[in-house]
């Protein structure tokens, strides 16, 4: 059996001018960021055509701009007959791939990822820290690293996102020291990442403890296909399961490796990227160089579909 598999982007994938295109081209887009914009409150698409750019990397802005830029790319290709068989996201991105499965609508999703930007930024404020990608070190160095730095502070791998590519997160001076020490012990690259807090470690307890009444509040049906989830890396449809593990998500590492390795156990032979950016198309390459992956982000990739 061939499958095909939506990949759906988080944080970090936004850009200044994401989605005009799209927006200038079809009804449908228009139509959404009308709708976001009396969920939200604000003109979204005044901040994703133009910016600036501080503005679109704020933590309360980020997740719904990248939310409604997905979500439009995935009702156009279900237009055209493209509909996923698997979907996975990235952090961020799992809601995306909820709201393609069907365990999400539009406006729930929107809302839910709204909250949790503001709740993420809430606890980088309450509970200080950073996150950094390590380069060139397996997952073993990487864990010893951080067991290591955490006499300075809370530290430990937040993103096992491809061979040699893995996200630390905790405290500022801890996440140092972990950079300290992965460059003395031969790191390719060690770089610290602009973020407004210490995401997918227990820095984020206060926003883990708040959204577990937003979930509870929200409506989650069971998924129509399966969702591999970040917290197992496993394929999810109970809507009670979904709702455990979008809540555990916040403090727990994103397993995006094993993740999509599963996805591709599981049939998957293609890999769309739906949203901005590509930078999951460039971890598929380094985690399965036979599987394809493509991006459709844009008005001009999606007439290539």
């Amino acid at each position: 059996m061939s499958f095909v598999a939506f990949q759906f982007p988080g944080q970090a994938s936004q850009y200044v001018g994401m989605a005009r295109d799209l927006y200038e081209a079809f009804p449908l887009a228009r139509e959404l960021f009308a709708q976001a914009q009396e969920i939200l409150g604000f003109d979204l698409a005044e901040v994703c055509f133009n910016g600036p750019e501080e503005r679109l990397k704020q933590t309360a802005i980020t997740p719904p701009a990248i939310f409604v830029h997905s979500a439009i790319v995935t009702a156009l290709l279900r237009e055209r007959g493209v509909v996923p068989d698997m979907a996975a996201g990235h952090s961020l991105g799992e809601y995306s791939a909820l709201l393609a499965a069907g365990a999400l609508s539009f406006a729930e999703g929107l809302r839910v990822v709204k909250r949790r930007g503001e709740l993420m930024q809430q606890a980088g404020t309450i509970a200080p820290g950073t996150m950094a990608a390590i380069i060139g070190l397996d997952e073993g160095a990487v864990a010893e690293v951080c067991t290591e730095a955490s006499q300075a502070g809370v530290v430990q791998p937040a993103n096992f996102n491809c061979p040699g590519q893995v996200v630390v997160s905790g405290a500022v001076q801890a996440v140092h020291r972990a950079m300290e020490l992965a460059r003395a012990r031969g790191a390719k690259r060690v770089v610290e990442l602009v973020v407004s807090g210490a995401f997918h470690s227990p820095l984020m307890d206060y926003a883990r403890q708040h959204m577990g009444e937003v979930l509870a509040a929200a409506e989650i049906r069971d998924a129509q296909i399966p969702v591999y989830a970040n917290v197992t890396a496993r394929p999810v449809r109970s809507a009670a399961e979904i709702r455990q593990l979008l809540h555990e998500q916040l403090s727990r590492p994103v397993l995006w490796q094993n993740t999509v390795q599963n996805m591709i156990g599981d049939g998957a032979t293609i890999f769309y990227e739906v949203g901005p950016g590509n930078v999951l198309t460039g971890l598929l390459k380094r985690i399965n160089k036979e599987v394809p992956g493509r991006t459709v982000g844009t008005a001009e990739e999606l007439a290539q579909v």
